[in-house]
């Protein structure tokens, strides 16, 4: 019976699970923080679930561009190079993908429990799927279904934030001003939706607060006008950036949105601006509103797609 090692990679979280004859076992987190190297936790982690050291292969998604079998977190400090993960435990194979790739491939395999619509008209069949997913970071991805389905992995969250209206300006000019380049990311994440919380405050003339993103959205929710102004041009953005991924890649079969901010905010986000933004595009609005929206509530969701492909050939 084959036992393979399945790696989910961020910035923040490095998370773990055997797949045993098919069968995916539990998944376990580690804190990135705590080991110098991803060599030191996968070997926590084995040492701890797979003592007798019996594994075939390695699937591991990681949140930076692949090239060569090897990969620099974006967020953080790890490198991950397959043919050095081979020798140091005796892998008869090591396949690092893009963690949005593995998303792209569990996009595949979710069933209708697994992600609730947020918007949209009829998936169709066998059309292009796009999938963004705001965390430590924001990850892109196209899936390409049928007989012998890809999945295109990109660095889209690093393309250039278009702006929408005044108060998007605004904050884009302070942004700008603070880190040159104003990429997506620098919005639509974890550390972007501070971002835009103190570019708020900072256009009010008030002191930053250094609140965390889930701090930020708490406060939202409680009623905190700066707060909640963050969180709705998180949504208002979110919906814009989406739109135009529909659009370049002609997503007729929806866009799916993971990580870990909107699951949590889900009604939130259904109630805001989002869809408005996603839809409003010119003479190609009509197309959009017949693009279905969809929030991807499993938990941990890459490691469908991590298990789909520990078993191709």
């Amino acid at each position: 019976m084959s036992t393979s090692l399945l790696a989910d990679i961020g910035g923040t979280h490095a998370r773990f699970a055997l797949l045993v004859g098919g069968r995916q076992q539990d998944i376990h987190t580690l804190d990135v923080g705590k080991y110098r190297s991803p060599e030191a936790a996968i070997a926590q982690f084995l040492k701890q679930h797979a003592p007798e050291g019996k594994l075939d292969r390695a699937v591991i998604a990681a949140a930076g561009p692949v090239s060569g079998n090897r990969c620099k977190l974006t967020n953080g400090t790890w490198v991950l190079d397959g043919s050095e993960l081979e020798r140091a435990f005796g892998f008869t194979a090591v396949r690092l993908v893009n963690d949005l790739e593995a998303l792209g491939w569990a996009v595949l395999h979710l069933g209708p429990g697994d992600v609730r619509a947020i918007g949209g008209g009829h998936v169709h069949a066998d059309a292009p799927i796009a999938v963004i997913a705001p965390g430590t970071g924001l990850g892109m991805a196209c899936v390409v279904p049928g007989r012998e389905p890809r999945v295109l992995a990109s660095e889209g969250g690093h393309a250039a934030l278009a702006i929408g209206d005044e108060l998007e300006a605004s904050v884009h000019a302070v942004l700008r001003r603070r880190h040159g380049h104003v990429s997506v990311e620098r919005v639509l994440s974890g550390q972007g939706m501070q971002n835009l919380h103190s570019a708020v405050l900072e256009l009010e003339g008030i002191a930053l607060r250094g609140l965390s993103a889930p701090e930020i959205s708490k406060a939202a929710l409680a009623g905190d006008r700066h707060a909640r102004a963050a969180l709705d041009l998180f949504c208002s953005l979110l919906g814009a950036v989406a739109g135009d991924m529909a659009l370049m890649f002609g997503a007729r079969g929806g866009v799916y949105i993971g990580g870990g901010i909107v699951p949590v905010l889900v009604d939130y986000v259904a109630a805001s601006d989002f869809r408005r933004r996603f839809e409003s595009k010119g003479r190609l609005s009509p197309f959009l509103a017949d693009i279905v929206t969809r929030v991807i509530m499993r938990p941990d969701p890459a490691f469908l797609g991590l298990a789909a492909l520990a078993q191709l050939p």
